[in-house]
């Protein structure tokens, strides 16, 4: 018997692989492998998503108009030409699937998000990789890969899962080069994590530029990644566009409540900010003491490190080996990273942990 066929583009399509949340032999472990927040979620967003358990029968607004204000108060933006979607991944999908379609290309950078990929070919578009450098966005390389069937190019920024990131003024070069009837999709889900005097203008961008679109999220500094919340803002017309495509329904209740709730707690994303910056610092240095064993760190602007290996140990076996001793990290051979580990900055406890394991695996070998 024979039944239905996929798409050609959609057989094509490499499934999404999360970070692993636990060992094969089911012991308790660190988890580092989602970029999760150690600290947890606000107690604010906590208790406004608990007071929602009494509406479960209620479907929530659509338009999710309070959280969309909220957002705009927050960034001195327009709430109607903010979207809400579930977490910044349908956002992400949304761009591809308002704006390409079979016979159009899409540009990402090498070591992009993964999700890029699949938004793509899920609409039957090419997807075109423009050459990194040392593993961070090349806006030359970029620009040199636009075409006339160019439809969309997709930028991360801090990106993931390299950790590097793109200043101000060339995400405004990278503008400044595109077709106007190109879209350009700056993804921020670590831009929280950034100093103020790193902010890479793209919100100023999408305020006043046609083609610009910037997507955020709840799941990382905010701590909200069970709900899956994320938003996107653009010019009018675009988000318009999307509307056309986005799921009814799509955020829930109790999820918008908790987001607003940790849209006003500055003093939960101040910690998570804080206690990120000093051990993504210690953790970093603590590696780079490894480096005669050929590990190597890329800077990092996120809440994660990518430390590569190019010595005796390699990126496979640490992975294995730092599972056995209870620390959950994500190894990315998909992503043309079989020789890197991508590691969330966790609790102080974690962080020491896990450093201490490497050391020790390291040095096991030499």
């Amino acid at each position: 018997m024979t039944g239905p066929s996929p798409k050609d583009w959609v057989k094509a399509i490499h499934p999404y692989v999360p970070g692993k949340s636990a060992t094969g032999s089911g012991m308790r472990a660190a988890k580092l492998s989602s970029n999760e927040n150690p600290l947890g979620t606000s107690e604010k967003a906590r208790a406004a998503f608990a007071a929602q358990a009494a509406g479960l029968e209620r479907y929530p607004d659509g338009g999710a108009t309070a959280l969309r204000e909220s957002i705009a108060q927050r960034h001195g933006l327009d709430p109607d030409r903010i979207i809400c979607g579930t977490g910044s991944d349908e956002v992400l999908h949304q761009a591809a699937g308002a704006f390409a379609g079979p016979g159009d290309e899409v540009i990402y950078v090498r070591y992009g998000f993964a999700v890029y990929e699949i938004a793509i070919r899920r609409v039957g578009a090419t997807p075109v990789i423009a050459p990194d450098r040392d593993y961070a966005t090349d806006v030359d390389a970029i620009l040199a890969a636009v075409t006339e069937r160019t439809r969309v190019v997709f930028v991360a920024n801090p990106n993931n899962p390299t950790s590097t990131y793109t200043p101000r003024e060339e995400i405004a070069r990278l503008h400044a080069g595109l077709p106007d009837h190109v879209l350009l999709v700056l993804d921020q889900a670590y831009a929280e994590y950034l100093e103020d005097d790193e902010d890479d203008g793209g919100l100023a961008l999408a305020m006043s530029a046609s083609n610009v679109l910037v997507t955020r999220t709840f799941s990382k500094i905010f701590g909200l990644a069970a709900e899956r919340i994320g938003w996107g803002y653009a010019a009018a017309p675009i988000i318009d566009a999307m509307h056309r495509i986005r799921l009814p329904f799509n955020v829930t209740i109790a999820g918008q409540h908790a987001a607003i709730a940790a849209l006003g707690d500055e003093d939960f994303v101040a910690s998570s900010r804080a206690h990120n910056a000093k051990w993504r610092s210690w953790l970093t240095a603590e590696i780079d003491k490894l480096g005669n064993a050929g590990l190597r760190t890329l800077e990092s602007k996120a809440n994660f490190l990518l430390v590569l290996f190019n010595g005796a140990v390699t990126a496979e076996s640490a992975y294995h080996s730092l599972m056995e001793r209870g620390y959950i990290v994500r190894w990315l051979p998909g992503q043309g990273l079989g020789h890197g580990l991508r590691v969330s900055i966790g609790s102080e406890e974690e962080t020491r942990g896990f450093a201490a394991a490497l050391r020790e695996i390291v040095g096991e070998a030499a």
